[in-house]
């Protein structure tokens, strides 16, 4: 009788500690005081107060009436398993495609969706993803809003059932509000990537590369150093009113544990945005260097030392100031040129 492969079991990983807790915080100092942080923090209770939060906990039925006063009528973009499936949006068995399928829907379709199957056992996984609040929800923002002061950042909601999204980095700063539900964040530092088994760069479920490791099955046969991530990990279990900051660059498991999930999240940068996305210079990177002979790699490796990673040394101090060009202070203008110059460089 052949033997049976034993189910991967969660007791052999270490445990994630639990993440710092900030009180006394002054909202008008959030960005001021968060972006100076290197590590997440839980903020309890910060959006208890807002009428969303207050309304769409209660009920769908609230929920839905309470967001249709500012719905703009504009589909948004919904994501939706087959019945009985697995909770996590992901691949299929290749990697070639997704166990979901994506497309537009009026919100009150999302709704009525999510109350036809909220008393089924296994329920299709329906989520609406990083939907812009000001486009698709304009006059949410007056009753419900951070004071993020000296920023402007990007506002997005979140909503659906029960659901798991693979761990995955995002470049911008993050502050992100539970309005209905409860959410668990599994978080990594940056260095933990090689660790966390990510997937392709280009065929992505959302935009981001992600884990391939299954958390909450993780086969540690063939995913033998996520124990490694998970000892460096750190968990937070969110209510509503709750909030968690999640420092850019920061590999983050969600798990949206309710029948019902509402979540409202603040992206802001800590650089111009005029100097473009990192994604794509590693694109372009990928691109040019990858399928070079690695002795050239490593050459190419040096200059991107030199050039880039430690720019802020005086490695550029023998130039005279105003002949450094991209090596100085690249302001907007020298930006939009030095893009041109690029754009012409890969027709």
């Amino acid at each position: 009788m052949p033997l049976l492969r034993p189910e991967p079991s969660l007791e052999k990983l270490p445990k994630p500690r639990a993440m710092e807790e900030l009180t006394g915080i002054d909202p008008t100092m959030l960005a001021q005081l968060l972006g100076e942080r290197t590590e997440p923090a839980i903020i309890r209770g910060l959006v208890a107060d807002w009428p969303a939060t207050q309304q769409c906990q209660r009920s769908l039925g609230d929920a839905a009436s309470y967001l249709s006063r500012f719905w703009t009528q504009q589909p948004v973009t919904a994501y939706v398993t087959e019945p009985g499936s697995e909770t996590r949006l992901f691949y299929n068995e290749d990697c070639t495609g997704f166990n979901f399928r994506r497309g537009a829907a009026p919100l009150h379709q999302v709704f009525q969706k999510l109350n036809e199957h909220s008393k089924d056992e296994k329920p299709p996984v329906i989520y609406v993803g990083s939907s812009m609040v000001d486009k698709f929800l304009p006059g949410f923002r007056a009753e419900n809003d951070l004071p993020m002061t000296g920023v402007e950042p990007l506002v997005s909601a979140w909503l659906g059932n029960e659901s798991r999204i693979s761990a995955h980095y995002d470049f911008p700063l993050n502050i992100a509000c539970v309005v209905a539900g409860r959410r668990r964040f599994t978080v990594f530092p940056p260095d933990q990537l090689k660790n966390l088994y990510v997937g392709p760069v280009d065929v992505t479920p959302a935009g981001q590369p992600i884990s391939l490791v299954d958390f909450e099955r993780p086969d540690l046969a063939r995913f033998p150093r996520f124990a490694k991530a998970m000892a460096q990990a750190q968990v937070a279990e969110l209510a509503p009113g709750d909030a968690i900051f999640i420092p850019g660059m920061w590999w983050h498991h969600v798990a949206s544990l309710s029948k019902f999930n509402m979540l409202v999240n603040y992206w802001w940068l800590d650089t111009p945005d005029y100097l473009g996305s990192p994604s794509s210079a590693l694109l372009h990177a990928i691109l040019a260097l990858k399928s070079l002979p690695k002795a050239k790699r490593k050459q190419w490796q040096a200059l991107f030392e030199h050039y880039v990673f430690e720019a802020e040394s005086d490695a550029f101090a023998h130039i005279p100031e105003a002949g450094r060009g991209v090596l100085g202070e690249v302001d907007r203008a020298l930006a939009n040129q030095l893009r041109a110059e690029l754009i012409n460089k890969l027709k």
